[in-house]
Order: structure tokens, then C-alpha cells, then sequence
């Protein structure tokens, strides 16, 4: 049996591919679940995604990802920035944690420099477009053998 990763995407990232795609590129989200989903069949793995604008949605769905998945990606979007629940709900789960941004944080406005997310990822990928969540993707198939 395939090993679940849930992925999960914070808030304005269901605007994808049309929202500032000089920051975001072009791609949709579906575009990015598709792309995971096939890469994990070919890692051995199964996506679970899901996706929100609300802070309590993704924490339920990280609390859920305790019994059914063995990792975690997730982009926070803002979230990253001001999420304490969001970092309490990923301290609370055991498995791999991986943390991706679209575009590279560090480059942009100061308030986005700092990712709470970051203090319980086994990773971060920052500024690789959307090919960050196939790194963690792989990342993943690693950590878990």
C-alpha cells in the first residue's frame, strides 16, 4: 500500500495561474496536484490534497493527517507568517514535514522573512515555482525510504 502525503495550500493559492503569475507563474493548482500526484505514484506514494482560506480548515485537515498520512507538504501562504495554530496543529503530527513557497520569501516585503511554519518543518523549499512541491515530493521519498 502506497504511503499518503497529504498536501495542503493555504489561502489565495486556489488562484493560481491567475493571480500575480509574475510572482506565482502560470500554473493552476490543479496543474501543481496533478503533477504531485503522478510523481508519487511513480515515488510509491499517494496525494491527498486539499486546500483553504481558512485558518481552522487546514488545522482540522493537519489533526486528520495524523491518522491517515506519513507526511506532510504544505505552503501556508500568509498563514506561514502569523499561523501559531497552524504550527501547533504540525507539532502535534508525527510524521515528515515539508514546507514549500512558491516564490522565494527572503526576497520579498520584511513581514514575510519570518515562516512559524518553519520551526517544525524537516524542510523548507523557497523561490523553485512549483516544481518546489515535486522536490518535496522527493524529499519525502527519501526521508521515509
Amino acid at each position: 500500500m502506497a504511503k499518503r502525503v497529504t498536501l495542503l495550500n493555504g489561502p489565495n493559492l486556489n488562484l493560481l495561474g491567475r493571480r500575480q503569475p509574475e510572482i506565482y507563474g502560470h500554473e493552476t493548482l490543479a496543474d501543481v496536484e496533478a503533477a504531485s500526484a503522478a510523481l508519487a505514484a511513480e515515488l510509491g506514494l499517494e496525494i491527498a490534497a486539499f486546500q483553504s482560506n481558512h485558518e481552522g480548515a487546514l488545522v482540522d485537515r493537519i489533526q486528520a493527517a495524523r491518522e491517515d498520512s506519513a507526511a506532510i507538504i504544505i505552503n501556508p501562504g500568509a498563514y506561514s507568517h502569523t499561523s501559531v495554530a497552524i504550527l501547533d496543529a504540525l507539532n502535534a503530527f508525527d510524521g515528515v514535514v515539508i514546507e514549500v513557497h512558491i516564490s522565494n520569501i527572503h526576497r520579498r516585503e520584511a513581514f514575510r522573512h519570518h515562516s512559524y511554519v518553519s520551526q517544525r518543518a524537516d524542510g523548507v523549499i523557497a523561490g523553485c515555482g512549483t516544481e518546489g512541491y515535486l522536490l518535496a515530493l522527493r524529499r519525502i521519498a527519501t526521508l521515509l525510504g
